[in-house]
């Protein structure tokens, strides 16, 4: 925590909120010769993107909200210096099944030639195989043309349909429900299902949602790095959180933690931002304020009108193995299983039942997740005791939970969803999940789950969306900005997951509010 002199004094600008698009933009700013200083609510910077040790006595060191990597351009990567790796997954996905009464599934990785294979057997023909290479050539065309840029002025609409330059796919993409796209495309009801899931991580929405909140899900989960894969950060989440943060102090910004920001009051031109600290309160001065925070929350401090609300709809577990369990489909490693994402009750028709079952207030009766082992991919996470006795970490994410299911009664939904949620992971399984378990050094099992009311309590994030709200097309549209940063105040900028192209862990609005910033003319 710094000194009271250092949050006294005049910056050029201040950040609310030191999670990893805050830290982007003070870096980027410090570098640029600007004051800065960062107000963080919490003990420590980092927000979502952290890496912690969340059973007692267990050196393990969990990514223990965002967890995977694949929108962070490495531009920014490069222009701030940051040592920070990533490591592709090999295996892209394994999803089981049980057809003719027996286990099977298809694992999506290990080369062309064991993917097609993989196909074959699932669907008994070449078509579904060749429909999924012409489908993700498409979306590897949009990928490469849409990823540069997100880190430039917003284009207009039509600029970017021009860039894109493929009639189909923004058709598919851009203008129809992706329900339509997939229903064209495949014809087996498994496949459907792992093209559709990456449409609705943390958005509740059908496949044929008229609103496309789907189809702008599925958009930044396909267009990651121009190539639509997601990575493993090395060291943990936390490690990319460390990097930056070391990155904004080494350029010469103040981060302040414990510092909860209660107001901001601006007259377009100069600003003043209220905080309190376990100590008291205080205020500080800036020409800029950049808000990591919601749009809710920047509504609060501001006091301007609150947007529409936000509502998540996701549960996330972590868990420690002593060991990986085995499969019932023993035609596949468990190590090749879980390395990539392991999808679970997520066939098309599962996926559309329990978002009709979730719509009309009830938790789905077969909840659809999907998990990955960090710990195959990057053991440097766990202790060497750990590693060398084979434990390893799973990380599952569920959807279509939106938060409005455990108003009731948080505690006692959270225990129902988790039952049935491993129930449904024990299908596939030769042995119970929990056989598996590791204990923490009071006995427990070591798993812990959040749902959407428990993200809002912890991180503050509006209804538990992770992306702070629904998240936005990549294209100019009225009131956007200039960067899609931009507030009705002057010298207020929005650099949080709810600005437009905000959403993952990218960095994105972080640099955009940074550029927006360095443009402006100070009079």
């Amino acid at each position: 925590m710094p000194a009271a002199t250092e949050t006294s004094r005049a910056y050029d600008a201040i950040i609310v909120g030191g999670g990893h698009n805050g830290l982007v933009a003070a870096a980027y700013l410090a570098r640029a010769g600007r004051s800065v200083l960062v107000l963080e609510r919490l003990g420590r910077t980092g927000g979502a993107a952290v890496s912690t040790r969340p059973f007692a006595g267990v050196d393990a060191r969990l990514s223990r909200y965002s967890y995977l990597v694949s929108l962070l351009p490495r531009k920014i990567v490069r222009d701030l210096g940051l040592d920070f790796r990533v490591r592709g997954r090999t295996v892209s996905s394994y999803t089981p099944v049980e057809r003719d009464g027996r286990p099977t599934g298809l694992l999506v990785g290990g080369g062309e030639r064991r993917i097609r294979e993989a196909f074959e057997r699932l669907t008994g023909g070449k078509t579904e195989y060749q429909a999924w290479r012409r489908f993700y050539a498409m979306t590897g065309r949009v990928a490469e043309r849409v990823f540069p840029t997100l880190t430039e002025p917003l284009p207009a609409r039509e600029e970017l349909r021009r860039r894109i330059d493929d009639e189909a796919a923004w058709r598919a993409l851009f203008e129809e429900p992706i329900g339509v796209a997939i229903e064209e495309n495949f014809t087996d009801d498994l496949v459907r299902g792992v093209v559709l899931t990456d449409a609705l991580i943390g958005t509740f929405a059908d496949a044929h949602d008229a609103s496309l909140r789907q189809n702008r899900c599925f958009l930044y989960h396909v267009i990651g790095g121009g190539t639509g894969a997601w990575d493993v950060p090395v060291g943990g989440m936390g490690a990319l959180t460390d990097a930056l943060a070391a990155a904004a102090r080494s350029a010469g910004a103040v981060l302040a933690t414990g510092h909860e920001v209660v107001r901001i009051e601006t007259d377009g031109r100069t600003a003043e931002v209220a905080y309190r600290t376990a100590d008291g309160e205080g205020v500080a001065a800036a020409r800029h304020v950049l808000v990591g925070a919601s749009p809710q929350e920047l509504a609060a401090l501001t006091g301007d009108p609150a947007p529409e609300p936000a509502e998540g709809a996701q549960l996330k577990v972590n868990m420690l193995l002593k060991r990986l369990p085995r499969l019932r489909d023993t035609a596949v490693d468990p190590r090749e299983a879980f390395s990539g994402t392991f999808h679970i009750a997520e066939g098309y028709g599962q996926l559309a039942t329990a978002h009709a079952q979730a719509a009309a207030g009830r938790l789905p009766a077969a909840p659809p997740s999907e998990i990955y082992c960090h710990s195959l991919t990057d053991p440097t996470i766990l202790g060497r005791d750990l590693a060398e006795r084979g434990y390893q970490t799973l990380t599952l994410f569920g959807l279509h939970t939106p938060a409005r299911l455990f108003t009731a009664d948080n505690d006692a939904v959270r225990d129902e969803l988790l039952k049935s949620t491993l129930a449904q992971l024990d299908a596939h399984l030769a042995e119970p999940i929990t056989d598996c378990l590791a204990l923490d050094a009071d006995g427990r099992p070591c798993l812990e789950a959040k749902t959407p009311l428990d993200l809002e309590r912890d991180l503050r994030l509006p209804g538990g969306n992770i992306f702070h709200r629904d998240l936005s097309w990549p294209y100019a549209q009225d009131g956007t900005g200039r960067w899609g940063v931009e507030t009705r105040h002057a010298n207020v900028l929005l650099c949080g997951a709810g600005a437009v192209r905000g959403g993952g862990v990218s960095g994105v609005p972080g640099h955009n509010a940074a550029m927006a910033l360095l443009e402006k003319r100070d009079d």
